[in-house]
């Protein structure tokens, strides 16, 4: 008989010694995702610096940092699949140890742009983390705690921030290398915790005489409206907040002529609170349902964004809607994976990993249109005036998702046994 997740998550937590191994399992691939993240993000925080080394012009800065980000993103999908067919215990860590050598190349290889660029190309992997990690804690774990759980994992997405308030102030301490070789003892600490701990939770077999090929997985996207109306909502959650976190500093260095230090500190702030709000958006999914939460949050941004396209250029305004939809992302970004698990249940690593490329992107592409649109009108209000138009696109397909499977279930009901 074929078991979904919950089920067998639901077993496996069961008595004091289960509920130990999930919080074991939890702890651990959340300090993995963590330690991934921040190795993963350097290059952004020390792109000024390589600038300066490297004599780069803001277009190679631009690639330079973006290289990672866009492998990163698009790796998270076979690396979701690569999850459901061997566990994310060997996954993860071949991810950590192979992502070591980019970050050790990078400490001592950095005085060369053709050099930085192939040993970014290779860390981009470690931003496929992700997607091991989200199958992996979701084994461990009955439906009813799923969200909860997928949320405190997604609280490694901190990395990021720590990379950004400390990668410079090592460089100032230590040089150019030192922020790299940190990374490397933190994942490498990860790593060997994380091989000799880590467990995959038990998991059904798949019914006997079937054949599952690699991309079988992603078959579930063949005219499946439900799995492509998640890439739309974490395009949202995720990219909105990846993209407001990268481009805040700018927008208050260039409007508000803030000092750098100022404006990265914000935009740390900012992002911290997302970061906060991931598990609480989760917790709330497993009490009131994932689908109402979303809906709030992709209300929220909606009005946020509105609110920012006429006021950005007001300081306390600006602040207010900020930090509020740092706190809306957040809370979609909780809620999203707990819908994976729902709908999907024998493919969450795959995805996952398809939902979770969505996200990235969502984060890289948003930049370059707010830039596009100061460029070409010299205001950002059409930029905002976008964010909330894909806004009202994610809130009008839940809406509608929501309505089909109601009628489904109120039709299942109808059905006489």
């Amino acid at each position: 008989m074929t078991r979904v997740a919950g089920t067998s998550a639901g077993k496996t937590s069961s008595g004091e010694g289960g509920e130990r191994n999930n919080v074991r399992a939890l702890a651990l691939a959340t300090f993995a995702f963590f330690a991934c993240f921040y190795g993963w993000s350097l290059l952004g925080p020390l792109g000024p610096d390589l600038q300066d080394h490297l004599g780069l012009s803001e277009f190679e800065l631009g690639v330079m940092v973006a290289v990672p980000v866009l492998l990163g993103s698009v790796m998270r999908i076979p690396m979701g699949i690569l999850t459901d067919a061997h566990g994310g215990r060997r996954v993860f860590t071949a991810l950590m140890a192979f992502t070591l050598l980019p970050l050790i190349g990078l400490a001592v290889w950095h005085d060369s742009y053709g050099a930085v660029l192939a040993l970014g190309f290779l860390l981009g992997f470690a931003g496929s983390s992700f997607a091991i990690g989200v199958p992996f804690v979701n084994g461990w774990f009955a439906a009813e705690r799923q969200g909860f759980a997928l949320g405190v994992y997604g609280v490694g997405m901190g990395g990021t921030v720590l990379g950004g308030l400390t990668a410079p102030r090592i460089v100032d301490e230590a040089g150019l290398g030192a922020p790299f070789l940190v990374a490397a003892g933190t994942l490498a600490l990860a790593m060997a915790t994380f091989a000799l701990f880590a467990r995959d939770a038990p998991r059904p077999h798949p019914p006997q005489g079937e054949r599952r090929g690699f991309l079988t997985p992603l078959a579930v996207f063949r005219g499946n409206t439900r799995a492509w109306a998640l890439t739309l909502f974490y395009f949202l959650s995720f990219g909105g907040f990846v993209a407001m976190f990268l481009y805040l500093p700018k927008l208050l260095t260039g409007v508000h002529d803030l000092t750098k230090t100022d404006a990265g500190t914000r935009a740390a702030g900012f992002a911290l609170l997302a970061v906060v709000a991931r598990p609480v958006g989760g917790w709330l999914a497993d009490r009131l349902g994932a689908e109402r939460v979303l809906r709030w949050s992709f209300a929220a941004t909606i009005v946020l964004a509105l609110v920012l396209s006429a006021f950005y250029e007001d300081m306390v305004p600006l602040t207010i809607a900020c930090l509020s939809l740092a706190v809306a992302f957040g809370l979609g970004t909780g809620a999203v994976f707990k819908l994976v698990a729902e709908w999907f249940p024998r493919e969450v690593g795959a995805v996952t990993g398809v939902v979770g490329a969505a996200g990235g992107l969502g984060g890289f592409f948003p930049p370059l249109v707010m830039a596009l649109v100061k460029s070409a009108t010299g205001r950002y209000t059409l930029g905002f005036i976008l964010l909330a138009g894909v806004g009202a696109a994610a809130l009008g397909v839940l809406t509608a998702l929501s309505r089909t499977g109601h009628e489904e279930r109120a039709d299942a009901k109808a059905v006489p046994a």
